[in-house]
């Protein structure tokens, strides 16, 4: 179907993991569900992205220590080869749209300070 609407937040809750929505050869899109305290490991991409906080609180770290939090409403532009990790900062499930330009199978994850490709996402949960 060329048009398909999707409830975010009901399907966050329902499906509980990053799940791909939309998969071109020009674009894809996903819903992203973190547990809280869920985060990722520092990493980059070689594609420009977006990210939509619907429900919950993301907390964006940066390799020079910085950071950012989101909240719903609030999106984040990223261009490629910018590295990042994502936090559930939130005592809630966080909910979130990401959008990348290129086709899934031509994205690359590129891990921080090794320069390694990642083929798996590593989450880890930090103790509150």
């Amino acid at each position: 179907m060329p048009i398909e609407v999707i409830d975010t937040k009901a399907f966050g809750h329902e499906t509980k993991k990053r799940t791909v929505v939309l998969d071109t050869n020009r674009f894809h899109a996903w819903v992203h569900y973190y547990t809280p305290g869920q985060m990722d490991e520092m990493h980059c991409h070689n594609q420009d992205q977006t990210f939509q906080v619907i429900e919950g609180e993301l907390t964006m770290n940066f390799p020079d220590g910085g950071s950012a939090v989101l909240t719903p409403g609030m999106m984040c532009t990223i261009t490629g080869g910018s590295f990042y990790q994502l936090l559930n900062s939130g005592d809630e499930p966080l909910i979130m749209i990401g959008t990348r330009s290129g086709a899934t199978k031509d994205t690359l994850k590129v891990e921080h300070g090794t320069g390694r490709i990642i083929t798996e996402t590593v989450f880890t949960t930090v103790k509150r």
